[in-house]
């Protein structure tokens, strides 16, 4: 509990303790309201201040304005106990909302623990001076000892070590990292000491864009919170002067008939009626299930960047897969090569690494692990890559190239074509066909059963795009059991297609695109909704996704959809419940059946019980 809710607490008491007291003491009339007084500034006078800026600041209607006249209204008419009571209900309401805001904010508050807080660089004399990550610059040599957060993104130089990635993935195992590989910060070094040359600036880092992600993700609202926000414009007007209206009217019309009334009793019956209608349960517990929800999801390792995305997921009936590192590992491995007349083996293997030495693609690095042998930058020039169709440069002074058949077919090559199951690279080389190399990818763990989820949680097709061969794209379709796949596609056929599935669904469905490249960008832009693979994704594709799965799991996004549907949920169950009792209460206030009491059960006893509600949404299994 904060400093600010223990000082609520105490008030709270102490003003319990008073009223307790008062209810006791025989006294009447104008000293006991005096005395009444003071419990009620007690606890009231933040509620009162607010009341008296909103008014001053233009912004009249809202609930502390509703609780201000109410309890002032009732404490003028000598209802003392109940003016006192409503405030100290009411109070109580706002403490146990502002603990379960609190409660929500843990998860998230989990992953800003992830923010390192400085970065160790070896000084000439051999210590370790500490300086603030966003200093450090590119190609800067990082120190992490064991125990410390990985600062800033990078690649390990020197050291081996295990790295706990929870607090990114939420996945408990350690993860195995040795030099050459590529480390995200935010992870916890576990047992080595690693040095890491850094490849991104702080502010480009995996962990600064994580935190900016969740930091921001309340900024986009969803359609329910909108909803509540709009309702909430027009509702506390309206009831406030209906509230007016049932103080007034009677008793004139009862006074016109020669049948005068009690002003006190209709005024009584106003102020209850303004109490019942504070919408403090719709108001503080819609918003509250949906950061309960994305604080849910980021602890699951799925990071959603506004709720309008959390709702958006609950209606997704159609999931368009790229293939390669989203359904597969996107590790290749060399399985066959074939060279063409005049050529051998280890020619064409050295033709294909040299002219794809310049390219971070994965079929690239696995022809360069292929080849073995260090790669002489001076060998090299002219480099073109082909979006598309793959690349050309001058290796050795001779003009190669190296890609797909549409790169053979653009230079008026006749090619083998393969049998096997794989990626084809062919070569050529000074425009003769040089023969080609067979690349395998693997399916990733859990693709299947990723895709089986989807199927159960109600979405009609899953597809599969991709710019591979037909051969391996059907290969992989079968393996998984798609619905549909579209094979030797350039990023803008990609676009075309989800253009296409967009406008055949239905008005109320929402389309899915994931993907990890930096051409799945476009498409994550264009789809309902973009899910990138956050942990070995590119920048682009993170930036331009509404959803960043940390680790790379496809079986994140049936879970997804799952927390997205039990938030909307609880949502519409706080809706029509809050809604209900608010009517009934109403109605019974405005005859004169409802007293406070009962008001205080239909403001603050609600505004509980909905919140109660609301803390479900935090209570997700990761499985």
């Amino acid at each position: 509990m904060t400093k600010k809710q223990k000082k609520v607490l105490i008030r709270i008491i102490v003003a319990a303790i008073l009223l307790v007291i008062l209810h006791f003491v025989p006294l009447e009339g104008l000293w006991l309201g005096l005395l009444y007084l003071i419990p009620y500034a007690v606890i009231g006078y933040d509620i009162l201040r607010k009341a008296v800026l909103g008014i001053m600041h233009g912004e009249v209607f809202d609930e502390n304005f509703l609780m201000a006249v109410a309890t002032v209204g009732a404490m003028g008419l000598g209802e003392y106990s109940e003016g006192v009571a409503v405030m100290l209900f009411y109070q109580i309401g706002e403490l146990f909302q502002s603990v379960a805001v609190g409660k929500s904010r843990q998860n998230i508050s989990a992953l800003m623990d992830i923010r390192p807080d400085y970065a160790n660089i070896e000084a000439e004399d051999g210590s370790l001076e500490q300086v603030d990550p966003d200093d450090v610059e590119i190609g800067t040599i990082i120190v992490v000892c064991p125990g410390e957060k990985v600062p800033i993104d990078g690649v390990v130089v020197e050291g081996t070590s295990t790295l706990n990635t929870s607090a990114l993935t939420g996945e408990s195992v350690p993860r195995e990292i040795t030099v050459d590989q590529d480390v995200i910060s935010g992870c916890v070094n576990l047992t080595g000491l690693l040095k890491i040359r850094t490849t991104k600036e702080f502010g480009e880092s995996t962990v600064s864009k994580i935190l900016d992600l969740v930091e921001n993700s309340s900024m986009k609202k969803s359609k329910s919170e909108n909803f509540i926000t709009k309702f909430a414009r027009y509702y506390t007007p309206a009831v406030c002067y209906s509230a007016l209206t049932l103080a007034i009217l009677p008793p004139v019309i009862n006074l016109i008939m020669d049948n005068p009334a009690a002003w006190s009793t209709w005024i009584i019956r106003a102020m209850t009626f303004l109490v019942i209608s504070c919408p403090c349960a719709l108001v503080i517990s819609i918003p509250l299930s949906f950061f309960g929800g994305i604080g849910a999801a980021s602890a699951c390792g799925i990071l959603v960047k506004g709720s309008n995305y959390l709702e958006a997921m609950s209606e997704t009936k159609y999931v368009v897969f790229d293939k390669t590192g989203t359904l597969t590992k996107g590790v290749f491995d060399v399985t066959g090569i074939y060279p063409g007349q005049g050529f051998t083996e280890e020619e064409l293997l050295e033709y294909a690494a040299y002219a794809e030495s310049y390219s971070s693609h994965p079929i690239s690095k696995s022809l360069k692990n292929a080849y073995g042998k260090e790669l002489d930058a001076s060998n090299v020039s002219d480099v073109e890559e082909i979006s598309g169709h793959g690349v050309t440069a001058k290796v050795n002074g001779r003009q190669v190239a190296a890609g797909n058949a549409k790169l053979m077919k653009s230079l008026n090559l006749a090619y083998t074509e393969n049998t096997g199951v794989g990626t084809v690279v062919h070569v050529a080389v000074d425009g003769n066909y040089a023969g080609y190399i067979l690349i395998s990818d693997v399916i990733k763990d859990g693709a299947k059963e990723a895709i089986s989820s989807l199927k159960n949680s109600g979405v009609k097709k899953c597809i599969m795009l991709t710019g591979d061969s037909k051969t391996v794209a059907e290969h992989v379709a079968g393996e998984l059991k798609l619905d549909e796949v579209h094979s030797e596609l350039l990023p803008a056929d990609k676009v075309s297609c989800v253009e296409k599935l967009l406008q055949e669904k239905g008005a109320k469905e929402k389309l899915a695109f994931v993907g990890d490249g930096i051409n799945d960008a476009p498409v994550l832009s264009r789809a309902d909704i973009g899910i990138a693979m956050g942990a070995l994704g590119s920048d682009a594709a993170i930036e331009a996704a509404d959803v960043v799965l940390m680790d790379d799991n496809p079986a994140k996004i049936a879970l997804a959809m799952r927390i997205s549907r039990k938030c909307l949920r609880i949502v519409y169950e706080n809706i029509v419940f809050a809604l209900a009792v608010k009517a009934i209460c109403l109605i019974l206030g405005a005859l004169g059946i409802a007293n406070m009491w009962v008001a205080i059960f239909a403001d603050v006893g609600v505004m509980v019980l909905a919140v109660l509600n609301a803390i479900r949404c935090l209570r997700i299994k990761n499985n």
